[in-house]
C-alpha cells in the first residue's frame, strides 16, 4: 500500500486491489471501485491473458495477468476481490488467504456452510480480513430501509414480501443451471430476498418451501414462507422462469415501505404512513452502488479490523444456513408429495 492525500488533508492509505476473474460482475465492481479515492485499481487476472489485458485497459488497472496464481502472489496486491463463478469461490478465497491477501469474495460466499467455516478459520489464523461481497448490505437505500423500520415509522413490522425473477434460457452447462457450478435460482438470486428477511427480522423459527426443479437437477424456482420472532412472516420468491417485479414490500401496523425495482440495488423507496401520507426517495440513476462494499473493506482495514462489524462472517454463515434450510424444506415437501 502507499499513502495519498485527499484535498490536501491528512494522509490516508491507498489500497492496491486485485481482481480474480474479469467477468460481468467484476466490471460493475471496477466501476464502483473507481469512486473510492483510497482504492487503486492495481491488477486483474484471467486464465486468458488477452482478456485480462482488455479488461485492464478498459477499467484502468495497472497490471494484467494470464493466471490467477500470478496475481495472488504479487507482493504489491493488498486486497483480492474474488469474482469467479460460484463453485470456485472457496478455492480462490483459500488460495488468496494462504498467500497473505485480504479478501472480498462475491456472493454466495461458498457452496455450503462447511466451506464458510474453513474459510473463516483460515482468515482468523492468518489474521487477514475476509468478507462476503453482499453489496446490498451497504447501499444507501437498504440502510434507509433499516433506519425507517427501527424508527417505528411503520409501527410493528408484520410481513415482508420479496421476489426476484427473470427468464433465463435453459442451458444445462451454464452457471445458472449446472449443479457443479453451484447453479439454481435460490443460490444465485434467492440469496437477496433471504438476505432481507434475515437481516430485517432474524433467523426464522419455521420455514415452509417448495421448488420447481430444472432438468439438470437445480431449482428453476423456489418459494418460501418463513415465520420469524414476534410472528413476522416473510414470503420469498426466486425464479428463472418468469419476469417478476424484483421488489420488496414491508408492511406494519402503522404503514408500509416499498423497495422498488430492483430492491437489491440502489433503488427508489416509498414510505406510506398510516395517515395516508406518502414519502418517496428516488433512486440515483448515476449511482453504481458497488463502491460501498469496497469502502467498507478499506474502512475496516484502516481501523485494524479483520472482519466487518456491519456484515460479519457469522452473518454470512447464517445466511448460507438459511438458504440450506429453505432447500431442505423444499426437498422435504417434494418427498411428502410423492408419498
Amino acid at each position: 500500500m502507499v499513502y495519498s492525500k485527499k484535498n490536501n488533508h491528512a494522509q490516508v492509505k491507498t489500497w492496491n486491489w486485485g481482481i480474480v476473474a474479469p467477468g460481468h460482475i467484476a466490471q460493475k465492481f471496477s466501476i464502483g471501485l473507481a469512486e473510492n479515492f483510497q482504492a487503486k485499481r492495481y491488477a486483474v487476472a484471467s486464465r486468458e491473458l488477452q482478456k485480462a489485458k482488455d479488461f485492464a485497459k478498459k477499467f484502468g488497472f495497472a497490471k494484467a495477468y494470464g493466471s490467477y496464481e500470478e496475481l495472488i502472489h504479487d507482493p504489491e496486491v493488498d486486497i483480492i476481490y474474488v469474482a469467479s463463478p460460484n463453485h470456485m469461490h472457496f478455492e480462490h478465497t483459500i488460495a488468496a488467504l494462504q498467500a497473505g491477501k485480504h479478501v472480498l469474495c462475491e456472493k454466495p460466499f461458498a457452496l455450503n456452510s462447511h466451506e464458510v467455516t474453513i474459510m473463516t478459520a483460515l482468515a482468523h489464523r492468518k489474521n487477514l480480513f475476509l468478507m462476503e461481497a453482499l453489496w446490498t448490505r451497504f447501499i444507501p437505500s437498504y440502510l434507509k430501509t433499516v433506519e425507517w423500520i427501527k424508527s417505528g415509522v411503520i409501527g410493528e413490522p408484520k410481513q415482508l414480501t420479496a421476489n426476484f425473477g427473470f427468464v433465463a434460457k435453459y442451458d444445462p452447462q451454464s452457471r445458472l443451471f449446472n449443479p457443479e457450478f453451484g447453479g439454481g435460482s435460490l443460490a444465485d438470486i434467492g440469496i437477496y430476498p433471504a438476505f432481507l428477511a434475515l437481516t430485517l427480522f432474524g433467523y426464522p423459527e419455521k420455514i415452509l418451501a417448495t421448488s420447481t426443479i430444472a432438468p439438470s437437477g437445480v431449482d428453476m424456482s423456489t418459494e418460501a414462507i418463513c415465520q420469524h420472532k414476534d410472528g413476522v412472516i416473510s414470503k420469498l420468491i426466486c425464479t428463472f422462469a418468469e419476469n417478476l417485479e424484483t421488489e420488496a414490500l414491508i408492511t406494519g401496523t402503522k404503514g408500509s415501505l416499498r423497495m422498488h425495482r430492483s430492491f437489491h440495488m440502489p433503488c427508489a423507496l416509498t414510505l406510506t404512513r398510516e395517515s395516508g401520507d406518502v414519502e418517496t426517495i428516488p433512486a440515483n440513476p448515476n449511482e453504481n452502488g458497488y463502491q460501498y462494499e469496497a469502502l467498507e473493506v478499506m474502512r475496516c482495514l484502516d481501523n485494524g479490523q479483520k472482519e466487518s462489524d456491519q456484515w460479519p462472517l457469522l452473518k454470512s454463515a447464517e445466511l448460507l444456513r438459511f438458504l440450506e434450510a429453505i432447500k431442505a424444506s423444499a426437498l422435504e415437501h417434494a418427498a411428502n408429495a410423492r408419498t
